[in-house]
């Protein structure tokens, strides 16, 4: 079904209501879904809207939550979601790192008892478009084996960097530490498609194709990745005093359970390092310089981060968006949940 973003935007918040969160808090909550849905990563997008209708409508996202917001030093402070909804959580303590970054030249937010937030890139765009550079990461549940291991351990545990270029344009890059976020294997589930054989590993540690065979995902890039993503269970988890490591909650073992999960974000203003004008016309260059290069064969042109997502959301705005039959059918069905996530497992939900 092919759906303008207005028309999913409206879809998606009223399921969200449905639910029982607030017109405020279900309207962020669409809002980040479109986005990603317009930029092409379906992942995080309408797919995941009964998951968190079900978790909203049994208690584990907070409907109504106290938020509370401490400075702890010149330029740190801890955001407390009181487990409301991820993505609003998400937004509202990254409006506080911006305004303490054109402040003070230097945030650092540590985000403590949130739910899941989506789509991080949303979150680290809004500070770039606002002349910020931003990286946010949060951890998630354990999915994943670490290098040289056959046991999951750390989460996909991603992260999002978003940097201020001429013209409103804006460089965004959003990344898992696995090879693909989990949310991917979930969106090739509802479209019955195949996945590549190097994403995840089935119940016997072979490689898989199948992605409702899959048991544990794995890290990107081997090593490396499997630093990264401890990297960020460290400075969302440890560091906010919150589970981490296989301790981390289960996106599906209780839905009426709040997840506790962990966020930090990291915005720094340019224009307490360097001129505002040095640092935007470098931007420029740069995303001149990289369309310059000569293709790769098979390639028609070096893309800067966020460019072709950029395109992909532009189409989208213009074409509308594309969204596989099984979700349309419940975002209009009269259905808030269909029981379809609760105690199961990660691999299994």
């Amino acid at each position: 079904m092919n759906l303008s973003s207005v028309q999913l935007h409206q879809l998606i918040k009223a399921k969200i209501m449905q639910a029982g969160l607030s017109d405020e808090h279900a309207d962020t909550v669409a809002d980040v879904l479109v986005f990603a849905d317009e930029r092409g990563v379906h992942s995080h997008g309408a797919v995941r809207v009964e998951y968190y209708s079900e978790r909203i409508s049994k208690g584990g996202i907070n409907s109504a939550p106290q938020f509370s917001y401490e400075e702890t030093g010149p330029c740190s402070a801890v955001f407390d979601g009181d487990n409301g909804a991820g993505h609003v959580v998400a937004k509202q303590s990254m409006e506080k790192a911006i305004e303490m970054a054109q402040a003070k030249g230097v945030a650092v937010v540590g985000v403590k008892r949130m739910s899941h937030s989506g789509a991080l890139g949303y979150f680290t765009k809004l500070a770039a478009e606002r002349g910020l550079v931003a990286i946010s990461m949060c951890q998630s549940d354990p999915m994943v084996v670490p290098f040289g291991g056959s046991e999951v351990y750390y989460g996909t545990n991603p992260i999002a960097f978003s940097a201020p270029g001429p013209e409103g344009k804006t460089i965004n890059f959003d990344m898992a530490t696995t090879v693909q976020a989990w949310g991917k294997i979930l969106d090739a589930r509802s479209r019955n498609q195949t996945i590549p054989d190097t994403w995840a590993v089935d119940e016997a540690g072979n490689p898989t194709s199948d992605p409702h065979a899959v048991r544990a995902l794995l890290p990107i890039a081997g090593p490396k990745g499997y630093g990264l993503m401890m990297m960020v269970d460290i400075l969302s988890g440890v560091m906010l005093g919150l589970p981490f490591g296989r301790s981390v909650s289960s996106m599906y073992e209780d839905l009426s359970e709040g997840r506790n999960l962990g966020q930090l974000h990291i915005v720094l203003n340019p224009e307490f390092f360097t001129t505002r004008d040095y640092f935007i016309e470098s931007i420029a260059q740069t995303m001149k310089e990289l369309g310059e290069i000569r293709p790769a064969p098979g390639f028609n042109k070096v893309l800067y981060p966020g460019q072709n997502s950029d395109l992909i959301e532009a189409k989208s705005k213009e074409n509308g968006i594309e969204i596989v039959d099984d979700v349309y059918e419940y975002l209009i069905s009269e259905h808030t949940f269909i029981n379809s996530y609760d105690h199961k497992s990660a691999f299994n939900g």
